[in-house]
């Protein structure tokens, strides 16, 4: 099992600037609790969300290419249900046991596999099992499918996929705008998981006017800022964006001089960093 940081990005158009940041904050916030519940992050990984007018993206830290198995413990049933008095399976306890995948060719090596205990007034028989931990894939798809589904957005548009469908011009789509691309990237290596007929991959779009390039192509998810900055002169956190006005309104104003100095209004300020 070997940990790296993951990033994830949705490419999309124009976001609604008042539900922006609320947006951003939710799309990483969900997904970095999925990937914690199913224990390909930890309590300890940090996650970052990104938020410009045209992506929602989040950086995770240490996260597993695949979760630790798990030990788990399942009640039957009563003993006198699942035993005969000869302390023969019943076949309500072998079709119990197939269900659960136990190997029941030998019914007296699966009966003796088994536990008993206490369960209140009655004796319980109880199966012990492990479960294999969750891969990167299967989980981080299930945590982008459930990051988009909890997304607090104001009014859904439907369009249709051009592309990645069985009917190119006749299947929809539901979300808060067109979505137009995909990247997860966990360390350099691309995850290979889909969202909103996307498939995943390592480049994103920059600026539509000022980018350096075009695709901005990411060598791996610790990069993503610092890329996109340079190469798509984006800055991705809403926050640093925001800092980032309030520094030249300042400066701005210090350049007039005469005592001048910018208007405090922080919903104004959070508008417009919503929407460059």
């Amino acid at each position: 099992m070997t940990t790296q940081n993951l990033l994830v990005e949705l490419f999309v158009e124009e976001l609604p600037p008042k539900a922006l940041q609320k947006l951003g904050d939710a799309f990483a916030t969900v997904l970095g609790d999925q990937l914690k519940a199913q224990g390909l992050a930890s309590a300890a990984s940090v996650v970052t969300p990104f938020a410009s007018p045209r992506r929602l993206a989040a950086h995770v830290t240490a996260v597993a290419d695949k979760a630790a198995d798990k030990a788990v413990q399942q009640k039957l049933m009563p003993v006198t249900v699942g035993l005969q008095a000869d302390g023969n399976a019943t076949p309500a306890l072998l079709k119990k046991l197939q269900a659960l995948g136990a190997d029941v060719s030998d019914p007296a090596a699966a009966v003796a596999a088994l536990k008993r205990a206490q369960d209140g007034k009655a004796e319980a028989l109880f199966y012990d099992s492990v479960v294999p931990g969750a891969t990167l894939t299967a989980g981080l798809q299930k945590a982008i499918d459930e990051a988009i589904a909890k997304l607090p957005i104001p009014k859904v548009m439907s369009y249709q996929l051009e592309t990645d469908c069985e009917l190119p011009g006749w299947t929809s789509v539901n979300f808060v705008r067109p979505a137009h691309g995909l990247v997860a990237l966990h360390g350099s290596t691309v995850v290979p998981v889909k969202a909103l007929g996307l498939t995943a991959g390592n480049s994103t779009t920059g600026h539509r006017f000022e980018a350096a390039v075009s695709p901005v192509v990411l060598q791996d998810a610790d990069s993503y800022a610092a890329t996109l900055k340079k190469d798509g002169a984006v800055i991705a956190s809403f926050a640093e964006r925001k800092a980032e006005i309030a520094r030249q309104l300042a400066a701005a104003a210090a350049q007039v001089g005469n005592g001048a100095r910018p208007i405090e209004d922080d919903a104004l300020l959070d508008e417009v960093t919503a929407l460059v």
